[in-house]
């Protein structure tokens, strides 16, 4: 493969998060190197989305520290987390249904845009220039992604595979130091899983972007990530490559179901 895998880039230390007396995540660290695909798997209700939304800043743990790129946060702000170069993709697709793919994009690299309120109105100047520079941009993530027969389309009007595939082209507009990705293959039959699994691994070695991911098909998982952590009801119970996590007793256990 071109990448190599890095350093460290993000590192949790001790995070924990608890919404009144219910606690959603006690104790929990590990980090994520520069390059790699790193997945967290558990079953329902582990945690798994509750750390994605400490990562980016939806969420603020009680306990812990995150550390990116050498910095120390008690947390992460949102805005920060994109500015920095953290990108996101949801369970539920979160895009715009009345508008095109190609806007929809554009709207990614919203971040980036410099100009103001009225030189975009009259499309003048620096605005111009601007624009056309990140639809240039854009039309590159659309040649990656295959999706050029539907740049004009309404998002609304496409299937649910492609609309996933927009989705991660609009994270990809923001050209993402680290790419989160929140269960991309919920809901896809099997083309369509083999699909984004070529887009996610692309993306990963081409781009040399780094992926943290949530899925639930094992056989995905253990075939593309790099190393694992696996969450049970908001702790960690294994970390390592995937043949470490597999042979995990713990992690068998949780995922027959034979302790809690």
């Amino acid at each position: 493969m071109a990448r190599q895998i890095g350093g460290v880039i993000l590192d949790l230390k001790n995070i924990s998060l608890r919404f009144g007396g219910v606690k959603a995540l006690t104790d929990i660290s590990f980090d994520v190197r520069e390059h790699e695909i790193r997945a967290i798997i558990g079953p329902n209700g582990a945690g798994k989305s509750s750390m994605l939304n400490v990562i980016n800043g939806v969420y603020r743990p009680q306990e812990g520290e995150i550390i990116f790129r050498g910095e120390h946060r008690r947390d992460m702000d949102t805005h920060a987390a994109a500015e920095a170069g953290i990108a996101r993709t949801f369970q539920n697709i979160a895009l715009f249904k009345g508008m095109t793919v190609l806007d929809n994009l554009m709207a990614g690299r919203n971040l980036k845009m410099k100009a103001n309120f009225l030189q975009h109105a009259f499309w003048w100047g620096p605005a111009k220039r601007e624009e056309l520079a990140h639809r240039r941009k854009v039309e590159e993530v659309i040649d990656f992604l295959d999706i050029e027969h539907i740049r004009k389309t309404p998002v609304g009007r496409l299937p649910y595979g492609l609309q996933k595939r927009v989705e991660l082209g609009r994270a990809l507009a923001a050209e993402p130091q680290i790419l989160l990705l929140d269960e991309p293959m919920a809901g896809m039959n099997v083309e369509e899983k083999q699909d984004m699994c070529r887009f996610i691994l692309d993306v990963n070695d081409q781009l040399g972007t780094t992926i943290v991911l949530i899925e639930h098909d094992m056989g995905v998982v253990m075939d593309i990530s790099d190393r694992v952590v696996v969450l049970d009801y908001g702790k960690k119970i294994g970390d390592g490559v995937p043949d470490e996590v597999k042979s995990n007793p713990e992690v068998i256990a949780a995922y027959l179901g034979t302790q809690h």
